[in-house]
């Protein structure tokens, strides 16, 4: 079939051009994702308070961890379509497509269901305070209420970016973010329903990028065309999607558990921290959403190099993602540890909310390149196909070291920036391990290529 002409050539030509091509719309639909959150965050906060602000805040950590198993798996999906259509398996990768869009819808439904029940219990788990758990509650069973739009437009924005396209997408969220910011504001300062606003207002933003990409499938003349008719289950590519897809989300949950463990630790320092570090902690997400679209960028490169056996390729794909990588979370760290206070006033005027905010941003902000590479290493490995090794050593590296730092050694040094050291130290930590499994795998692969074509 014709090629789409929002679609990249990953196997062919000059490489750095077209990773910034392909990562540049990703990094801004990232961004963008985020904003929905950050426009909840700065309306509430500049129009309700501060207890809405950390009430909206104190749900992050929680929604990430609901939402990062499935959307983990959509990157299964990724890895799978950019491998058929690489190798023009057209009837393989249209079937990988109606797979995909099917599993997002049930997840979804799944996590829609999971987040109304389980709201009050897990905000309860997570030591919420008193004062601000009614309104985290409320506004978390309505965020959940979209997630099966959530989950359709992340799963079929997973498709498009395995053709290489990532400009659409893009534009559905610009669309989309847009009628967020809008809604928010109608909804919090005209009308005065507070969180509750908020929320009704990222729900309707989500259903619209959503339709919008489903209509790009839809209307599409490729192998990635979609069919409502042909909506179903194939259980042999659910397996293939799983076989990457699990070991990603089961990373990123588990992560997200200890990151809703340094959640409860803040929580112990009351609503100001909590707000504090909600304002940090978005200014942060920027940082993750920047470097994580060049991991997003190097797995998907990998995967289409791999399925046509281009192993020197594949090499030359992970050097230039380090490079891009570093440089842009050299550049972006040191911007939001320079500027963090006028960053943070954005946020909320409260001095005191802003102290600490700056106290969080002061070890998470430069040193977040470490991060980058930390990802890119298993970024590469997912892109081969091989995911569960490297969700392992994430684990034992990042969780591990955060568990004995809260557990064993904040105790005896209760303050944010002791808290918050534990970052970096785990980065650098899991780099190590994920370099050492990253030789040895790539090792194998070569040898199994090379065996194949001989």
């Amino acid at each position: 079939m014709k090629k789409s002409k929002y679609e990249i050539d990953m196997c062919n030509g000059s490489i750095m051009d077209k990773l910034i091509s392909f990562s540049l719309p990703l990094m801004l639909s990232g961004i963008l994702q985020l904003l929905f959150n950050a426009v909840d965050i700065i309306v509430v906060g500049r129009f309700t308070g501060s207890q809405a602000l950390a009430a909206v805040g104190s749900t992050t950590a929680l929604i990430n961890i609901f939402t990062n198993l499935f959307i983990g798996i959509s990157l299964g999906a990724n890895v799978l379509a950019a491998r058929f259509y690489a190798s023009g398996k057209e009837k393989e990768m249209s079937e990988t497509v109606h797979t995909s869009i099917t599993l997002a819808l049930i997840s979804g439904l799944v996590m829609a269901l999971a987040g109304v029940l389980l709201a009050r219990f897990a905000l309860n788990l997570m030591g919420t305070p008193n004062d601000v758990i009614d309104q985290s509650v409320l506004y978390m069973r309505i965020y959940f209420l979209g997630m099966p739009f959530f989950m359709l437009y992340n799963y079929g924005a997973a498709i498009l970016r395995a053709v290489g396209d990532t400009k659409r997408p893009l534009f559905f969220l610009v669309i989309s973010g847009m009628t967020n910011a809008v809604l928010n504001l109608v909804l919090v300062i005209v009308f005065h329903m507070g969180v509750a606003g908020v929320a009704i207002g990222t729900i309707v933003s989500q259903l619209i990028s959503s339709i919008l990409v489903l209509r790009c499938l839809y209307t599409s003349n490729t192998s990635y065309r979609l069919y409502f008719s042909k909506l179903g289950i194939k259980t042999q590519y659910l397996k293939q999607i799983f076989q990457v897809g699990i070991p990603a989300g089961i990373q990123s949950t588990v992560i997200n558990l200890s990151n809703a463990l340094l959640q409860s630790s803040v929580n112990s320092f009351g609503s100001v921290a909590m707000a504090g570090y909600t304002a940090a902690n978005n200014i942060f997400g920027f940082l993750y959403m920047s470097v994580n679209a060049v991991t997003q960028s190097c797995m998907s490169f990998t995967s289409q190099n791999y399925g046509v056996k281009k192993l020197k390729r594949m090499d030359r794909v992970l050097l230039d993602c380090m490079i891009l990588s570093v440089g842009v979370a050299l550049t972006l760290g040191c911007g939001a540890y320079f500027f963090g206070p006028e960053l943070l006033k954005i946020y909320t005027s409260d001095a005191d909310v802003i102290r600490c905010g700056v106290e969080v941003l002061a070890f998470t902000t430069v040193p977040y390149f470490c991060c980058g590479i930390m990802d890119l290493l298993p970024g590469a490995l997912r892109g081969m196909g091989h995911s569960g090794v490297p969700m392992i050593l994430s684990i034992i590296g990042t969780v591990g070291t955060r568990i004995v730092w809260v557990f064993g050694l904040f105790p005896a040094h209760r303050s944010l920036s002791f808290l918050f050291i534990s970052y970096p130290v785990s980065w650098i930590l899991t780099i190590l391990m994920q370099a050492v499994c990253f030789y040895f795998v790539r090792k194998h692969v070569h040898q199994s290529v090379n065996q194949n074509l001989a």
